[in-house]
C-alpha cells in the first residue's frame, strides 16, 4: 500500500472515530437550537383581525405546559407526539385550551393606534407538517378598539429565556390594511407595523437570510468542502456561481410554492451532497497523492476548466438545486405569488449570498497562501478537514433517512 493511501486510510478512520465518541457524548435534543413560528394576517369578519399561527407542536406543548404549570398537558401532548398521533396531538390541545391560549395571547398581540386587540380563539386547532415535523394550527380574531390603517403586530413566542430553543423567528405573510407583505420578526426585531416603508422589510429579510446560512451547519460544511476541493480561484468561483444559480431558481419556486418537494427526500439528499462534494477531495489525494490539486490539460474558453472541473461543476450544481429546496423550507413561505414576496424572498437570497461570498473571500486566499508556502500541509489539511466533513455528511443522511 502506497504511503498517501495508508494516511489518507489513518486520517479517515481517526477522524471518524473521533465524531462519532463526540456524538455519543452529546444528548440528544428534542429540538433544533431554533424554531420558526408561521404567522398569516387577513381581514376577518365584522371589523377583526384574524391572524393563523403555525407552531412547532412538541415545543409549543412543553413551553404552554411549563408556563402554566399544566403537567396533564404535558404528559398527554407528549404522548401523542411520541406516538405520532395527530388526532391525539389536537385532542391534547383541545383539552387544555386555556392553558394553549393563554401561553400565545401573552406572547403574540396586535395593537391598533397604541391600544391593546382583544384575541378571540376561531374554531378547534388543526395538525399540519412543515419539513417532516408536527405543526399546530392556531386562528385568532383580534378586536381592536380604534379602527386605523395600521396595525403593530409583536411575537415574543418561544422566547430564549425559556431553555428550550434559542434565535425563535416569525415570518409574517399579511394582508391587511390596504397592504400586502411579508416580516420577519425576532428577539432584536420583535414587531413591525403594517405601515412600514418597504426597506425596513427588506433589511429584516435580509439579516434573516444571511443568519441562516451563517446558523445552517450543513449549508456551511458544503460551502467548506467546495473551497477545500478547489484547486484554484476561478474554481471556487464557478463553483458558488454555479451554486448559487441553482439555489436560487429551487428556492424561488419552492418558497412561491410552485414547487413542492416533501423534507424527507430534500433533508438526506443535502446531507448525501455535503460528504460527496468533500469525499470528492479525499478521492482524488487517494488517487493521485501529492499531485491531487495539478490540473489537467484545461479547455479553451472563458472559464478553461479542465475535465474534473467540469464534473465537479455539473454535480455542485445538481445539488444546488437541492439546497435551494432546503433555504425556502427553513423560511416556510409557500403563499400565491405576489412581487411583495416575490422581492422579500430575493433580498433573503441577497443575504445568504453575501455571507457565502465574504466566507470564499475571507477562507480561500488563505487556502492559496498555504498552498504556495507548504504544499503539502495545504495538502493534507485540506484532506484533513474534507474528512471530517465527508463524515458528518454521511452520519446525517443515515440519521435523516432514518428519522432519528
Amino acid at each position: 500500500m502506497r504511503p498517501v493511501r495508508r494516511t489518507v486510510i489513518v486520517t479517515v478512520v481517526g477522524i471518524a472515530a473521533a465524531v462519532i465518541a463526540i456524538l455519543n457524548a452529546v444528548p440528544a435534543f428534542a429540538h433544533g437550537f431554533s424554531s420558526t413560528v408561521y404567522a398569516n394576517i387577513t381581514a376577518g369578519d365584522e371589523g377583526h383581525i384574524r391572524t393563523k399561527l403555525g407552531l412547532e407542536y412538541d415545543l409549543f406543548v412543553v413551553s404552554a405546559a411549563d408556563y402554566e404549570d399544566d403537567d396533564s398537558l404535558f404528559r398527554e401532548g407528549t404522548a401523542a407526539f411520541d406516538a405520532g398521533d395527530t388526532g391525539a396531538q389536537a385532542a391534547a390541545l383541545k383539552t387544555h385550551a386555556q392553558s394553549a391560549t393563554k401561553y400565545v395571547t401573552e406572547r403574540f398581540s396586535v395593537t391598533s393606534d397604541g391600544e391593546s386587540c382583544t384575541a378571540m380563539q376561531v374554531g378547534d386547532v388543526a395538525m399540519t407538517e412543515r419539513e417532516g415535523v408536527p405543526y399546530a394550527d392556531l386562528v385568532f380574531d383580534w378586536t381592536c378598539p380604534e379602527r386605523t390603517d395600521a396595525h403593530e403586530v409583536r411575537s415574543g413566542l418561544f422566547p430564549d429565556g425559556e431553555g428550550y430553543v434559542k434565535g425563535t423567528k416569525t415570518i409574517v405573510t399579511y394582508e391587511i390594511d390596504g397592504r400586502s407583505g411579508s416580516a420577519a420578526l425576532d428577539s432584536a426585531n420583535p414587531s413591525f407595523s403594517t405601515g412600514q416603508a418597504w426597506y425596513e422589510r427588506f433589511r429584516e429579510f435580509f439579516v434573516l437570510g444571511a443568519e441562516h446560512l451563517l446558523t445552517g451547519i450543513d449549508h456551511i460544511l458544503f460551502l467548506v468542502a467546495l473551497i477545500a476541493g478547489s484547486r484554484r480561484l476561478r474554481e471556487i468561483v464557478l463553483a458558488a456561481t454555479s451554486f448559487t444559480l441553482a439555489h436560487s431558481v429551487t428556492f424561488m419556486l419552492a418558497a412561491l410554492g410552485l414547487v413542492d418537494v416533501p423534507g424527507s427526500v430534500v433533508e438526506p439528499v443535502i446531507a448525501l451532497s455535503i460528504a460527496v462534494v468533500a469525499g470528492w477531495h479525499l478521492w482524488g489525494i487517494w488517487r493521485r497523492g501529492d499531485h491531487a490539486t495539478d490540473l489537467e490539460t484545461a479547455g479553451r474558453g472563458h472559464f478553461s476548466l479542465d475535465r474534473r472541473g467540469w464534473i465537479r461543476l455539473g454535480v455542485v450544481f445538481c445539488f444546488g438545486l437541492v439546497h435551494g429546496l432546503g433555504f425556502a423550507g427553513a423560511l416556510g413561505i409557500n403563499e400565491a405569488w405576489s412581487w411583495t414576496l416575490l422581492w422579500s424572498l430575493l433580498v433573503f437570497n441577497v443575504g445568504i449570498e453575501t455571507v457565502q461570498l465574504t466566507i470564499i473571500a475571507v477562507v480561500f486566499p488563505l487556502l492559496i497562501v498555504l498552498r504556495r508556502r507548504a504544499p503539502k500541509l495545504g495538502l493534507w489539511a485540506t484532506g484533513v478537514v474534507s474528512a471530517g466533513v465527508s463524515i458528518m455528511g454521511l452520519i446525517w443522511f443515515i440519521e435523516r433517512v432514518s428519522g432519528s
